[in-house]
């Protein structure tokens, strides 16, 4: 959430922000018109309050003298409604100010390019040369339904679209995967959690994916509750509501959980194999930390997702997002993609964004250094990696003309020594 004060005094800084997503800045003109609004129903009820305090010592002066304070008591009884009117005034339009505000994106880093779509992301970096094929290549889902190894049709049948059924070898490829996820990243320092799958609403509001988002979420009918779209979510909260110590701090966290979300909006994309699924496995990074080193945590991050790809011996590039295509909470987001032979392009495997205090304000994670006031901490986040599209680039970039899977070196020793996963 963008801080108010911020909104008010540097106006035009924030309005020359925002529309680089192009977003309608038209809403700061109304966030600022309720400012002008609380101000004038402040000074009413804060006048109001200080003419009560000076008629109940009035009426104490003239009921101690025995005289009349009929009149005075009316209109004390007055001055109350009056009060109240304004007070409930007030509140209303402090909620409506919060909602307002709490729509907006955060702002984006100065060298965040502008733009709307996919189409005008940059790319930044590139590493390795995809592989040139002797035969005709397949794509995932093609090679993993022949090693009777995925099937869609079963997971059609028992719960409906986008969703599989992992059998034999991929599914022992997929638990391989995460966990050598898991180990990479806590040889730079993350702490692993088990966090719960399910959210209360301020969870998902603390992080941006309330209000904004939520017909892409899946909230349980009948309780308070709402599915987990990324692990992002419980581990951010997971500092919730407290003032920590700058000692405190960084917090890296990591986790490999399912993750459930509606796709609302992606009808007719990606329908088939698991790029685009209802539920999916990832291993998620968080770090919270001081805002002079949240820049620094955030190249360190990219490095973590960047390593795991190389390792893994999977070509990839590197994209800064426009102003447009990232997420509501980034300040500045780099997504890496890795190369799909059957598609003959790179498709996203990770996003990893800063987002500067705009979480932290909306879930009031806060720090004190010594001696100084609470201040908020500046939140980060990134995939290391989706499990599930790390498992597409394996099939699809060690695929072999029989239809085997030649197994990257590294993963070898999760899956007890295996190099090849073939039908059997």
């Amino acid at each position: 959430m963008l801080d108010l004060k911020l909104i008010e005094k540097e106006t035009d800084k924030v309005k020359a922000n925002l529309s680089k997503r192009g977003m309608d800045i038209s809403i700061i003109d109304k966030i600022l018109s309720l400012s002008i609004t609380r101000k004038e129903l402040t000074t009413k009820v804060e006048a109001v309050r200080a003419e009560l305090n000076s008629c109940s010592k009035e009426i104490g002066k003239l009921k101690k003298n025995g005289q009349d304070a009929s009149e005075m008591m009316n209109k004390v009884a007055e001055l109350k409604s009056s009060s109240e009117k304004n007070t409930n005034e007030l509140e209303q339009t402090k909620l409506l100010q919060d909602d307002l505000i709490s729509t907006l994106p955060n702002l984006v880093s100065d060298d965040v390019p502008a733009g709307k779509t996919e189409e005008e992301n940059i790319e930044v970096f590139q590493w390795g040369k995809p592989k040139n094929f002797d035969f005709e290549v397949k794509d995932h889902h093609d090679l993993g339904e022949e090693l009777g190894m995925l099937d869609f049709d079963s997971a059609a049948k028992i719960t409906g679209a986008r969703f599989v059924v992992y059998k034999k070898d991929l599914a022992r490829l997929e638990r391989a995967l995460s966990n050598f996820m898991l180990d990479f990243h806590a040889q730079n320092g993350y702490e692993e959690i088990i966090p719960p799958l399910m959210v209360h609403e301020r969870s998902m509001f603390g992080t941006g994916q309330l209000p904004k988002f939520a017909e892409d979420s899946f909230k349980l009918e009948g309780f308070p509750w709402y599915m987990i779209p990324t692990s992002e979510v419980p581990l951010t909260n997971i500092m919730r509501e407290n003032v920590w110590s700058d000692s405190d701090f960084p917090k890296k966290f990591c986790a490999f959980t399912p993750c459930f979300r509606s796709e609302a909006g992606s009808y007719g994309r990606d329908t088939k194999g698991l790029i685009r699924m209802h539920q999916f496995n990832k291993v998620e990074m968080v770090n919270i930390t001081l805002p002079e080193d949240s820049e620094k945590a955030h190249e360190q991050m990219v490095q973590s997702a960047r390593g795991i790809l190389e390792a893994l011996n999977l070509p990839y590039r590197g994209l800064i997002l426009c102003a447009g295509d990232a997420s509501a909470s980034g300040y500045k987001t780099i997504d890496l993609e890795v190369w799909l032979p059957s598609q003959n392009t790179y498709r996203e495997i990770s996003s990893v964004s800063n987002c500067t205090d705009y979480q932290a304000r909306r879930a009031g994670i806060r720090f004190k250094r010594a001696g100084g006031k609470p201040e908020f901490a500046h939140t980060l986040n990134g995939s290391g990696l989706a499990v599930g599209r790390t498992l597409v680039a394996i099939l699809e970039n060690y695929q072999q003309k029989d239809g085997s899977i030649a197994l990257p070196e590294a993963i070898r020793p999760y899956m007890g020594g295996q190099e090849i996963i073939k039908a059997h």
